[in-house]
């Protein structure tokens, strides 16, 4: 008597591994933190309790909005905070965003009396009352692509989609980007900014960024309300996925590539398992027809194995696997 057959569903615990490969999205990529150098004075735990309050709001308020603003506490513990993510991103991609902030703010900054962490594709910020307030064109980060373009107009170029930035940006809800002549720039403010302030506070962001990068292939020009992002490819700018996490600003290295080293590799080993696990699973699947009897119970599983197997593989991949079962069905013909 042959061995008992393993149950199908072992392997098909591999589907749910194989996703795990997947890169996370560049949106939750760390670009800078701002730590107040003071730390809370809470030796009740209320400025604790308040903090948790505002952070629990902020994230739940991330599936339905882009920004948010709030208050809570007593008037001897009041805190501030509010997030907002980048215009382009779903509100799935928001709350995902957003999730991840507390917890890098605990970790990257601890409990001080005020804090900012910022991700390419959100930030959020919190402060205790009493906090001096900054200006919001005060410019809190800066990075310029390290390449310098060769050749006569890049500049006037750059600028032309930085006058076109200005304009669009203050009617266009505190959002906008565009292109020209292979020139991608976006720009946003902060969700209670008005539109005046709005235009003035990126005018401000495009001038610092001419400033200080030059002619640098790329640059991202923070300020405490506004910011602004450009980068020049000299293929022309890519084609932007309908999805909204696709549309992202270029990475402070500057490359202007818009490549991601790290999803890249990571797709690479995600497929080279799926190929892996597919051969695996066949020369399995072969030599138990071979070797045991329960042919027609093993031929219903592989057939549902496969059936499972083709919302993962798609196109030449499910071909090759339905020929596959044909050709077993064929060399080993079931009997009743």
């Amino acid at each position: 008597m042959g061995l008992p057959l393993p149950e199908i569903p072992l392997c098909l615990l591999f589907l749910f591994i194989l996703p795990l490969a997947k890169s996370a999205s560049d949106y939750s990529t760390l670009v800078y933190k701002g730590c107040a150098k003071q730390d809370l004075s809470d030796p009740t735990g209320v400025y604790s309790q308040a903090l948790s309050a505002i952070f629990g709001t902020l994230v739940s308020q991330s599936s339905k909005a882009k920004f948010f603003k709030t208050t809570t506490g007593s008037s001897q513990s009041t805190i501030s905070g509010l997030f907002q993510c980048r215009g382009d991103l779903s509100n799935v991609d928001c709350y995902n965003c957003v999730s991840n902030l507390p917890i890098l703010i605990d970790k990257l900054c601890g409990k001080p009396i005020a804090a900012r962490i910022q991700l390419l594709g959100c930030y959020m910020l919190y402060e205790v009352a009493g906090f001096t307030q900054i200006s919001g064109m005060e410019m809190l980060f800066k990075t310029c692509g390290g390449t310098n373009v060769a050749g006569s107009g890049f500049e006037e170029r750059r600028d032309t989609a930085f006058s076109t930035l200005e304009s669009g940006v203050a009617s266009g809800n505190g959002f906008y980007t565009t292109s020209y002549e292979s020139i991608y720039v976006l720009g946003q403010c902060q969700g209670d900014l008005g539109s005046a302030d709005c235009g003035e506070c990126v005018k401000t962001a495009v001038q610092r960024a001419q400033v200080e990068c030059g002619s640098s292939i790329s640059g991202q020009i923070y300020l405490h309300k506004c910011f602004i992002s450009y980068s020049y490819y000299p293929n022309g700018v890519p084609k932007r996925s309908s999805s909204p996490s696709s549309s992202s600003i270029s990475s402070p290295s500057g490359s202007g590539s818009g490549s991601n080293p790290g999803k890249t590799v990571a797709i690479i080993l995600g497929g080279a398992v799926g190929v892996g696990f597919v051969i695996i699973c066949l020369m399995f699947t072969r030599s138990l027809l071979k070797k045991h009897d329960g042919k027609r119970r093993m031929y219903k599983q592989c057939h549902a194995f496969w059936c499972s197997i083709s919302l993962s593989f798609h196109g030449n991949t499910w071909l090759f696997m339905r020929s596959f079962v044909q050709i077993t069905e064929r060399r080993w013909p079931l009997k009743d």
